[in-house]
Order: C-alpha cells, then sequence, then structure tokens
C-alpha cells in the first residue's frame, strides 16, 4: 500500500495545497488504519482489500484507538483523513467503499478556550526582560513575539512564517497567508511595530529579504516549539495557570475585540477562519463571562433566603 499513500500524500500536497504538517496527519492516520488492517486481516493490506473493508472492521479499528486511550479528537480526524483517502482511491483507482460512509464520528466536545488577563500580558514584558537579562536580543525577540500574537491574533505558525520583506516600512497591515493557503489582511497596532523594531535593531543575524523574521538562538528559523517554550518559562515564571499558551494569546486578541463590538463576520476574517462556526465560539465565551459576573454581582442573580 506504500505507493497509494504516497501518490494520496503528493495529491494533497501539490493538488490540494495542504500545509506540509497537515500532509503529514494524514499519512500517520491511514497508515494506522492499514497497519490495523494488516493484522485485522492477517496478511499485507493489498488495494483491491480496501474495497471490501466492511463496517465490523472500521469500527474494530475504532474500539482499538480507543483502547490506545488516543482521544476522540484525534480519532474523528483520523476518521475524516480515511474518509479523504477513500475518495482519492475512488476518484483515480476506482477502489469503492460504501461501508465507511457509514460509520459514525466520535463526538468531539467543543472546547472553550480561555481568554489571559490583560495585567498578566503586561507583566510579560518585564518578566522576558528578567528572563533573558544577558541576552537584550532575545528578550526583544520573544516580546515582539508575544505582541505579535497578541496583538494581531496570529497562530504561531503564520506569525513563524512572516519574512523580513513582509514587515519592512512598519506596515499599517499585515498580509498574511493562512491555513489552506487563505490569504487574509490583518491590522498592525503601533505597538506591535514599535517591538518589531527594536528586535530587528538588536537581532545579530537573519537580515535577509527573505528571511524569516524570527530567529534562534543559532541563527536559524525559530520554530513553533521554541515559540511555545517561551511562553512555558513565562507561565512559569509569573506561576500563571496551564491554559496560558501562543493560543491562548489569539484567543485573547478574539475576545477583547468581540467585547468591543466586532462582529462575527469580521472577526472571522481577521482570524483567518474557514467556517463562521468556528469563531461563534467566541460568544459562548463571551457570553459564559456575562454570566459569572451576573450570578456574583447582580442583586437578583440568586432567590431571596
Amino acid at each position: 500500500m506504500n505507493e497509494y499513500i504516497s501518490d494520496f500524500i503528493d495529491y494533497i500536497l501539490n493538488t490540494k495545497n495542504y500545509s506540509v504538517h497537515t500532509a503529514d496527519a494524514y499519512e500517520s492516520d491511514v497508515r494506522d488504519f492499514v497497519n490495523f488492517y494488516d493484522n485485522f486481516n492477517g496478511a499485507p493490506v493489498q488495494i483491491n482489500d480496501m474495497g471490501r473493508v466492511d463496517t465490523l472492521t472500521f469500527r474494530s479499528w475504532l474500539a482499538d484507538r480507543s483502547r490506545r486511550n488516543l482521544t476522540h479528537k484525534s480519532t474523528a480526524r483520523a476518521l475524516s483523513s480515511l474518509r479523504s483517502f477513500y475518495k482519492f482511491l475512488a476518484k483515480k483507482y476506482n477502489v469503492q467503499n460504501d461501508a465507511i460512509g457509514l460509520i459514525s464520528s466520535p463526538k468531539v466536545p467543543r472546547k472553550l478556550s480561555k481568554a489571559i488577563e490583560t495585567s498578566d500580558v503586561n507583566d510579560m514584558h518585564d518578566a522576558i526582560n528578567n528572563i533573558d537579562d544577558k541576552e537584550p536580543w532575545i528578550a526583544a525577540r520573544d516580546w515582539a513575539l508575544v505582541v505579535l500574537i497578541f496583538g494581531c491574533g496570529l497562530r504561531i505558525s503564520e506569525a513563524l512564517n512572516l519574512t523580513n520583506r513582509d514587515i519592512a516600512n512598519q506596515p499599517e497591515v499585515l498580509r498574511i497567508m493562512g491555513k489552506g493557503s487563505k490569504e487574509r489582511l490583518v491590522p498592525v497596532l503601533p505597538a506591535v511595530n514599535d517591538a518589531m523594531a527594536k528586535y530587528i535593531a538588536l537581532r545579530p543575524f537573519g537580515g535577509g529579504a527573505d528571511d524569516n523574521v524570527f530567529r534562534s538562538v543559532r541563527g536559524l528559523p525559530m520554530s513553533a516549539r521554541m515559540a511555545e517554550k517561551v511562553v512555558e518559562k513565562l507561565r512559569c515564571y509569573l506561576q500563571l495557570p496551564d491554559y496560558v499558551t501562543p493560543h491562548a494569546l489569539r484567543h485573547t486578541f478574539a475576545t477583547a475585540l468581540l467585547a468591543g463590538g466586532a462582529d462575527l463576520r469580521s472577526l472571522q476574517e481577521l482570524l483567518g477562519h474557514s467556517s463562521l462556526s468556528t469563531t461563534q465560539l467566541y460568544t459562548r465565551v463571551n457570553m459564559a463571562e456575562i454570566t459569572d459576573i451576573y450570578e456574583h454581582a447582580h442583586p437578583r442573580a440568586t432567590p431571596d433566603d
């Protein structure tokens, strides 16, 4: 099956224009099923076998993932990846399988992210300077990254993919390439441009027009894991809750805009969400906060004794 899986991955990378990260996830999911089916079938799977998989086999695979303590979210994504693989096999190799359409995805509870207190974000500035007091350019880099994600609502990957050309001359608007190669325009606050300018002035390398803005200590492009560690260090230093992550900075941006009166469609555009239902989660967060305030402060929130 290796050649068919490789062909599928080539298709989603070069025809569907999915990211390498997404393609890796699809490949891992499909191979997980094929490896399970090898054992379940008692022999290496051939292309024609894929058309004969029945509902019992698919459900046995899902049960096996549950026994391995894989989350419902992970399994729902794996099933979606497998469905995409089957569509590809039907289109290119005429391998049909109706049974997979009868399998329901595990229900995934939609968790509400928590916003970070504005005071905690402000405290991060001094914390960064204290943590990186011997390397001023690292301190400037970390603060620029925090302010960029918080001030523009970017994903980690979007922030780290920025080049010097993208931010030349302190633009008032950033052109961001998001998920699925979807482009959007994001306004840039003066405080963001100021933090970025201070970092660039101190940065010892990576000054080429097409170089990534954010660099590691060794001068290489900064990775997502490095960015996560920046926030982890701040969380430990300031003794902040576990939910304080780079994504929580983006979430705080969205929650603040919604509280300030932004409409959902505008917020969807700024965040780069493909579906409005994703953006609508923020209304649930905002109403949860309002409800909490009401219950604690309104004189008629609780019945009389």
